[in-house]
């Protein structure tokens, strides 16, 4: 199996050095895929149907749990290397839009948190749904825009050997670099030079306000949101560093030996792993650190497998305190 990276196969200038081994793990790969269908597909239906999408944060939330599960639906075609062009660059897109989507959508988030909390008052006419679908609609539109090189260069390189087929990137000789540089680039911006630096910006100034309220409801919304930032660093800043060091391989020498392009392509496998294991993690952030979600939860599970009254007449009275602060309380 390829690695899941369509960016980093940079066709070294010298002919006798072998890549650094890769990862075979498809039962894993396998494995995440149905723990982040399972879980996401629970947020998707709880948000909908019993917490309503009543706030931004409901409608970031939702958009990130799509976008997580857009990322897993691409593992198992990884995982069985495509046969034909036109899978090659559905996989290709998918995996790009889940990429840039998710990136983008923890930023938001971020972003909506610092306004409810250092700028409440003059952010109230900002925030409300409208705003929050309007800017859901440009990230699902600029990841899709990110994506479309990707798709239009990915390609099938047939193995000689083995007649295996990879789905890979061919670009034209001519501007060849340009465009690694520019795939590499536009994935570094978006989750390490941008994202990262907001995000880091936006809960240093959160925690300053916080040190100074005693607001529970507010500091249980910025729990989830401030776990869910540092899950998608955690998971992703490793995968943007690799990135990065990649790009530097098509300007330095030093990065362009067979020792090094090993080594960097053996700590890819890894980043890649763990970047990829964040599409199941989001739902056990929800149920562990959100409230509002688990509360939510709580009270469906009995009415769908219990079915009884009580527990039904509970959920009615649950779900109405909770809507009363779907806009904090988290």
């Amino acid at each position: 199996m390829r690695s899941m990276n369509t960016s980093e196969n940079l066709e070294y200038d010298y002919n006798d050095c072998d890549e650094g081994p890769g990862l075979e793990m498809p039962v894993l790969y396998y494995i995440l895929f149905c723990i982040s269908v399972l879980g996401n597909t629970t947020i998707l239906w709880v948000l909908l149907r019993h917490i309503k999408l009543k706030s931004v944060t409901d409608i970031c939330l939702f958009n990130l749990a799509l976008s997580d599960l857009i990322l897993a639906g691409s593992l198992p075609l990884w995982v069985n290397n495509s046969q034909n062009l036109a899978s090659c660059k559905l996989l290709t897109g998918v995996y790009q839009v889940g990429f840039y989507s998710g990136t983008f959508f923890v930023t938001l988030m971020s972003v909506d948190r610092y306004l409810a909390i250092v700028h409440a008052v003059a952010a109230m006419r900002a925030r409300t749904l409208p705003y929050g679908i309007t800017a859901s609609i440009i990230i699902w539109v600029i990841s899709v825009i990110m994506a479309i090189p990707g798709v239009v260069f990915a390609s099938l390189e047939i193995d000689a050997f083995d007649n295996s087929s990879q789905c890979q990137p061919e670009y034209p000789d001519e501007s060849q670099r340009f465009w690694k540089m520019l795939r590499n680039f536009s994935e570094n911006t978006v989750g390490l030079f941008v994202g990262l630096p907001i995000m880091i910006f936006c809960y240093v100034k959160i925690l300053v306000v916080l040190s100074k309220s005693r607001n529970s409801k507010k500091n249980r919304a910025v729990k989830l949101i401030f776990t869910i930032v540092c899950v998608f660093v955690v998971c992703w800043v490793p995968y943007n560093v690799i990135v990065f060091l990649k790009t530097l391989q098509l300007f330095h020498d030093a990065l362009n030996t067979c020792e090094a392009s090993k080594g960097i392509d053996s700590a890819m496998g890894f980043a890649e792993i763990i970047a990829l294991s964040h599409c199941c993690v989001n739902p056990v952030i929800y149920a562990f650190v959100g409230e509002k979600f688990r509360k939510s939860l709580r009270n469906v599970l009995p009415r769908y497998f219990c079915g009884s009254q009580q527990s039904r007449g509970n959920f009615s009275h649950r779900d109405t305190t909770d809507k009363e602060t779907s806009n904090t309380d988290y």
